[in-house]
């Protein structure tokens, strides 16, 4: 099976990055964090204008028209951009949910698992929820991710249905960031210099780097094979690989940047914080791995498949 990209789907990336640069460069994160996350609305529509939440619908029903191997590429550069908002959510209530598609609506998901919910003051709707709940703020890790707890979630509010389709789009998120923070960690390791030479040649430095790559990359391979396939198990593996990746690498990073990387000015936390939050959305590292679990218990079941020699034997 090949998944080497095609050219439209390196020049759909490539628009992605470019959009995402110019609107929402470094200022605009900062200016994210000082407004305590608080939801940009003009960017979200900005984004339904481009196809970011339509990207799979039909054409005739408005929408992109292409696939999910696609919307991994995109969700991969939102990632990287850090990109806040309920992203994964919006896209999939696209088609279902007036206005989801053109990002004039905000939609959020029970995807944390009980009562957790994600920009609920911001949103207009919630996925697979007849009515949007009321809910009491509480603390979070990331400031760019607001969260809300509600005494008793409407039903059918669940994410079960959506869960395989978010917990990819959640994994390229991550793989997103992963691959961002190497990008950081080398280039601070280039610039900062001690005893006379950057950081950067020295050995400890260099095999921290180079591990933050093979996980991203790891990560990133996993998430594109299993947007192909969408097979459930290649998805929970995806996911269970760019949580990793993600949070590894986020940590990494900070120990490149040393005391620089904890400070509030450095972008290096808000990734580690959004990795958290991401690795509990969707699918958890405990689900993912009983996932796995259950279909490797179901290939021994089934018994090894007869080969040419077995059947001559």
């Amino acid at each position: 099976m090949d998944f080497r990209l095609t050219d439209e789907q390196r020049d759909l990336r490539a628009g992605v990055r470019e959009l995402l640069a110019g609107r929402y460069g470094r200022e605009a994160l900062r200016a994210s964090v000082d407004a305590g996350g608080a939801l940009d609305r003009g960017l979200w529509r900005e984004l339904g204008e481009a196809g970011f939440f339509s990207l799979r619908l039909p054409q005739e029903r408005g929408g992109v028209g292409v696939g999910l191997p696609e919307a991994a590429l995109v969700f991969e550069e939102a990632g990287r951009a850090l990109l806040p908002g309920p992203l994964v959510a919006t896209h999939l209530a696209a088609g279902s949910v007036p206005g989801a598609a053109e990002g004039t609506a905000v939609v959020t998901a029970f995807d944390l698992g009980g009562s957790l919910v994600t920009h609920l003051g911001e949103a207009d709707a919630v996925l697979g929820a007849p009515s949007l709940p009321a809910g009491e703020p509480v603390p979070s890790a990331d400031p760019l991710t607001p969260l809300h707890r509600v005494a008793r979630p409407p039903a059918g509010a669940g994410a079960r249905a959506y869960r395989d389709e978010g917990a990819l789009l959640t994994a390229a998120l991550q793989a997103g960031s992963a691959l961002r923070t190497v990008e950081l960690a080398v280039r601070y390791a280039g610039e900062r210099e001690q005893f006379g030479q950057p950081i950067g040649a020295f050995q400890a430095v260099k095999h921290l780097c180079a591990q933050m790559l093979v996980r991203a990359e790891v990560a990133r391979t996993a998430v594109y094979a299993a947007a192909v396939t969408a097979d459930p198990a290649e998805v929970a593996g995806a996911k269970l690989l760019a949580d990793e990746a993600a949070v590894r690498n986020a940590r990494d990073c900070l120990q490149v940047h040393g005391g620089m990387g904890f400070t509030w000015e450095a972008d290096v936390h808000l990734h580690l914080k959004r990795a958290w939050v991401r690795a509990e959305q969707w699918r958890t590292a405990g689900e993912a791995e009983e996932a796995l679990a259950a279909e490797l218990a179901a290939g021994l079941a089934a018994g090894p498949a007869v080969g040419p020699a077995a059947a001559s034997g």
